[in-house]
């Protein structure tokens, strides 16, 4: 079947919010469970199924239906689930409830929602660049239409009651997706990993939980939704997120002063393999991403936009490159296919210039 959404490039790719070729994107998801149903292990499908249709009635009483697509789990192809895993609107997880599960997206997929994922609601709002405030404005109002047709399981004492402790309270989880390359390579970034985890923040990589760090990108989240408030949490996150920006900048800054050839080599050896490859692994496009990024950010490449690097990250991903072949492809097709695609898109920015 043809995914409703693909070919769209989603809203937190465009390049725009604040420092966006630091921060790729920044993102707000609250957790909330429908009062009188059982959740988490103890669900049962009957009740799953129930779930889905009083959320769906709740959309479609605020008329949101009209401008947002529902897409049923089942049914799916494995590649055009993790198409969507690619494009950050579902989780792993859900997988596990496929009769029962479904996902409804916003125009630009900016925001989303999981329904019967480990919670009967995941509400997610996503943003290009550093724009948490905005993410958190948008995740609310949803939460909040539906809050209206449904009443939330919430504890006077304990905030809102999810399956997993760490979610309880405000149910809110706050992310920035950001590229660190300057850290990396000054071998600063162990030390701000250390700093973050002791202030009660977490990292993962790009696609979250159990996902590997790749290309320098880090998921840098807020660990516990209890005992504050939505506001003190994402005021939190920004303030150290701004910190930790300033540090990658000094660290660019620093980079450029003291070993401004070997970074250019690097720069443009990378933009070159990308370029003109007729064969890339997802691995190696991940890399050779972070140094051309980095030289955008520098101005060691001009007329690149940040944009076309995104359209590059999420276009040579594994499954989306399936999608566009409308098939399951062999490894060595995918990454003949990967170059293709990443030469087009260089094409493409070189046209618009």
């Amino acid at each position: 079947m043809a995914l409703p959404i693909e070919k769209q490039v989603p809203g937190w790719l465009t390049g725009e919010g604040e420092h966006p070729d630091v921060v790729l994107s920044s993102r707000v998801r609250l957790a909330r469970n429908i009062k009188g149903f059982r959740y988490g292990s103890r669900s049962v499908r009957d009740e799953e199924l129930q779930v889905r249709d009083e959320v769906l009635g709740a959309l479609e009483h605020e008329k949101l239906l009209d401008t947002m697509t529902r897409i049923n789990i089942e049914g799916l192809l494995a590649y055009e689930c993790n198409y969507m895993i690619e494009e950050h609107l579902i989780s792993k997880d859900l997988l596990i409830n496929k009769p029962a599960a479904c996902v409804v997206v916003g125009s630009g997929s900016r925001v989303s929602m999981m329904i019967n994922e480990e919670d009967h609601l995941r509400i997610q709002s996503i943003a290009s660049g550093f724009d948490l405030r905005r993410c958190w404005s948008e995740a609310e109002k949803l939460e909040s239409l539906i809050g209206g047709n449904l009443e939330y399981d919430f504890h006077p004492k304990f905030g809102f009651l999810s399956s997993c402790p760490t979610n309880t309270g405000t149910g809110l989880r706050a992310s920035v997706l950001i590229h660190l390359p300057g850290l990396v390579l000054t071998k600063e970034i162990q030390k701000v990993l250390r700093g973050i985890t002791k202030i009660g923040l977490t990292f993962r990589g790009l696609y979250g939980e159990g996902s590997e760090v790749l290309g320098n990108f880090f998921q840098i989240s807020n660990q516990i939704t209890i005992g504050k408030s939505e506001k003190e949490l994402i005021d939190h996150l920004s303030r150290i997120t701004s910190q930790i920006i300033q540090h990658e900048q000094n660290a660019r800054s620093v980079l450029f002063k003291d070993a401004g050839h070997y970074i250019q080599d690097k720069v443009w050896r990378a933009y070159g393999i990308l370029e003109r490859a007729r064969t890339i692994s997802g691995d190696e496009v991940m890399n050779l991403l972070s140094a051309v990024r980095l030289g955008v950010s520098m101005k060691l490449i001009k007329g690149l936009s940040v944009s076309t690097i995104n359209r590059i990250l999420i276009y040579s991903q594994d499954a989306h490159l399936d999608v566009a072949a409308g098939k399951q492809l062999k490894p060595m097709e995918r990454d003949i296919n990967r170059a293709t695609v990443i030469r087009s898109c260089f094409e493409d920015n070189n046209q618009l210039l």
